[in-house]
């Protein structure tokens, strides 16, 4: 059995409507989720008209009816048409949802164990939680004892009071501003004595002038190359 207050199990089916139906379509309504075995058979007929019969309650309630089996889409657009159901039949072919929602399992039929869907149904809250379960369902009075739960549920969510706003946080009072700090009176910067010239480094003395070196005696001058003597004419020869 689904604990009341915990999140309902995901899903997401293909409607007789067109489209698929997710939980997370639901949020902010309540649903009602009832599994049945099988379209047409005595029970399961009997109990859609039971919610057929009370869709304008449910409306009124703010609930939304869903009802689900493994059959297909065209075995639940048949049986929707032929009793005037108004609510949305969903397929759920692998039996993937039912299992989450303890609604396949072992039972007796005909006086034999057998595995299959499990009659069951669950109301889901406006919060997306498991309102209430109710496992192994029989038929008669079924239809109406949901709808009175759904009107009590209903009614509890519209009388919850409102959530008080928080007072707005009060403002702190600004800081003190913190009086100047006092400027420090400028320290006396002691004036150091000047200090002193060096004397001025005493000149060396000049270097001592070298002696002017010694002029040398002027070089004597040769005596003139003796002029050689002119040669002498040779006298013409006469013709």
């Amino acid at each position: 059995m689904l604990s009341q207050g915990v999140k309902a199990p995901s899903f997401r089916l293909e409607s007789s409507e067109g489209g698929k139906v997710a939980l997370a379509d639901l949020a902010g309504k309540i649903a009602v989720l009832y599994f049945y075995p099988r379209d047409n058979t005595p029970g399961c007929t009997v109990e859609a008209q039971d919610f057929r019969d009370r869709s304008a309650g449910f409306l009124a309630a703010g609930a939304t009816v869903f009802g689900i089996s493994r059959d297909s889409i065209a075995s639940h657009c048949k049986f929707r048409d032929k009793y005037g159901l108004t609510f949305a039949l969903l397929t759920d072919a692998d039996g993937a949802m039912m299992n989450a929602y303890q609604a396949w399992g072992d039972k007796m039929m005909y006086g034999k164990k057998i595995a299959g869907v499990i009659r069951s149904t669950v109301v889901i809250d406006r919060d997306g939680k498991v309102a209430r379960h109710w496992p192994k369902v029989q038929v008669k009075g079924h239809a109406e004892e949901v709808l009175s739960f759904v009107r009590t549920l209903s009614a509890a969510a519209k009388a919850k009071p409102a959530a008080k706003a928080k007072p707005a946080a009060k403002a702190k009072p600004a800081a003190k501003a913190k009086p100047a700090a006092k400027a420090k009176p400028a320290a006396k910067a002691k004036a150091k004595p000047a200090a002193k010239a060096k004397p001025a480094a005493k000149a060396k003395a000049a270097a001592k002038a070298k002696p002017a070196a010694k002029a040398k005696p002027a070089a004597k001058a040769k005596p003139a190359a003796k002029a050689k003597p002119a040669a002498k004419a040779k006298p013409r020869t006469r013709r």
